[in-house]
């Protein structure tokens, strides 16, 4: 989210980008990197 890092708030404006972007592209990349880390840990720690 725009508001969760000082960074992403210099990029907003800016950039023109908009609430929904942030939802858009991170709630995908969220559920690979948990997924990813899920099947991971059950590998490596045989869980």
């Amino acid at each position: 989210m725009p508001v969760g890092y000082q960074t992403n708030l210099f990029v907003y404006g800016p950039g023109g980008y908009r609430f929904g972007g942030y939802l858009r592209l991170g709630a995908p990349l969220q559920l690979l990197i948990t997924a990813v880390t899920t099947v991971g840990i059950a590998i490596i720690w045989g869980l």
